[in-house]
């Protein structure tokens, strides 16, 4: 059994057990958190979507909230001396799914 949710502007097909990065939540580790947005369920060898699951919902719990590797950002323009180097890091949460519920 699977499910596709939709969090943080990306769509992630999940089953149970599978511990996954999402876009940073603003929950503590250990804390349970709930995925109403649930595009489509496949259980039993039959996909279901649309109005068959508004009222599912995927449940987890958050393993950790970290930040990404660095990614570095170097502008350059030539013959100017422009040079700007920039590094960022995007927070994330991994999250361990739980349960399905279609």
């Amino acid at each position: 059994m699977y499910a596709i949710i939709a969090t943080g502007g990306k769509q992630n097909k999940v089953a149970e057990g599978d511990i996954i990065r999402v876009e940073k939540l603003g929950a503590e580790d250990g804390a349970e958190v709930t995925f109403d947005d649930v595009i489509a369920v496949q259980n039993d060898s039959e996909l279901l979507f649309g109005d068959a699951v508004k009222n599912a919902a995927v449940k987890a719990t958050v393993v950790k909230t970290a930040k990404a590797k660095k990614v570095v950002v170097y502008r350059y323009k030539r013959k100017s001396g422009y040079h700007k180097k920039n590094g960022h890091r995007q927070p994330y949460t991994e999250v361990k799914i739980d349960s399905i519920n279609a």
